[in-house]
């Protein structure tokens, strides 16, 4: 079963290869390589034979720009944003159905796979930006103050036993300096 899941995964990725090749933005742009991997990812999590990638793809790409369509709409209004984004998942919960197989686990597998990736694909993204951050600013070592022993706030005397206790018979060695 796990040899024919490769199978059609790499069928699927050989369908979309024309496809990619000829949307691919110019170099250097990681959005195709993110977009690539978020399909294969979507497609394992999903189980998707080749011919429901096939009628899915569209459907799910329509679904996303309509997303963004309403981030772009609302981009200061959070709450507006949410009413909008929960009335395109209604609408689209239909059209999933009849790719997916009127399966109502698997659509709703389809939402929480999408927010899996985008969480995971921002939390990389935050990685990212803090490793470069810490690249970017030199390592500077921290040097911890030493702290003052229990007897240097006591008046010096001129003989060289500054450090040691005096009574109880218990000397104590001066500390190293370091």
């Amino acid at each position: 079963m796990k040899k024919m899941k490769k199978i059609y995964t790499l069928l699927l990725f050989l369908f979309f290869h024309n496809y990619f090749c000829q949307s691919q933005p110019p170099e250097g742009d990681d959005g195709s390589k993110v977009e690539v991997i978020k399909m294969a990812y979507i497609t394992h999590e999903l189980n998707l034979t080749p011919q429901e990638a096939q009628n899915f793809w569209p459907v799910y790409n329509n679904y996303v720009n309509e997303i963004k369509q309403a981030r772009n709409q609302y981009p200061n209004d959070e709450v507006a944003f949410e009413k909008k984004v929960v009335g395109i998942k209604e609408r689209y919960q239909g059209n999933f159905k009849k790719v997916l197989g009127n399966n109502s686990q698997r659509v709703n597998k389809v939402y929480t796979t999408d927010k899996q990736f985008n969480n995971a694909l921002n939390n990389e993204l935050k990685n990212r930006q803090q490793k470069k951050q810490n690249f970017q600013q030199p390592q500077q070592k921290q040097i911890q103050p030493q702290q003052p022993h229990k007897n240097e706030n006591k008046p010096a005397n001129n003989n060289n036993n500054n450090n040691i206790k005096r009574g109880s018979g218990n000397a104590k060695k001066p500390h190293p300096p370091f």
